[in-house]
């Protein structure tokens, strides 16, 4: 409901509201941007652009679902776009995160980053069409449906696809000892 509200008063001028949208789903674009493409600065690129292209289309754009599934895909296009057009992929991207661990304690944060960058790494292995379910249906929260719709693919494929890069990850993540 808060999103309704927001899309409505982004269209009626609110810098306010728009500045809300950004701040409130950024960090999640980023992060599936950037398990996408391995590349930050790549990422922060898409972003900023599916923000740009959402505010130029607000005239014309109606919230028939979620605004987070519809960012996310935006995204994810983006990523997949990137990837075909632009090739700039980085096996090294995952490195340059700042992960902030919710503990005070160095040696916890430590280990934290150890396994944030091992899971990272681990991604990069993936397929992109894995990684990309992987992400959008554990960090963006969507339904294998909306998977299924944003991707063009069946819901079948999408649970597929998940399916084995869950299972991808398992291994890789055996084999360096993270798990």
């Amino acid at each position: 409901m808060e999103d309704k509200l927001l899309v409505y008063r982004s269209k009626r001028g609110s810098q306010a509201a728009l500045t809300r949208i950004y701040g409130k789903y950024k960090r999640n674009l980023l992060l599936l941007a950037m398990s996408l493409l391995n590349d930050r600065t790549g990422a922060e690129d898409i972003v900023h652009d599916v923000f740009l292209s959402f505010v130029k289309g607000l005239d014309d754009f109606r919230l028939t679902g979620s605004l987070k599934s519809y960012l996310m895909t935006c995204v994810a296009n983006h990523a997949r776009n990137w990837n075909k057009y632009e090739g700039r992929r980085s096996n090294t991207g995952f490195e340059e995160r700042a992960v902030a661990c919710c503990t005070r304690e160095p040696l916890e944060s430590v280990i934290c980053n150890e396994q944030m960058e091992r899971l990272g790494n681990a991604m990069a292995e993936l397929p992109f069409e894995q990684r990309e379910v992987v992400m959008m249906h554990l960090h963006g929260s969507m339904t294998f449906r909306e998977i299924a719709g944003a991707s063009q693919i069946s819901p079948n494929t999408a649970k597929s696809r998940y399916r084995y890069g869950i299972e991808k990850l398992r291994s890789l993540l055996k084999e360096g000892g993270a798990l």
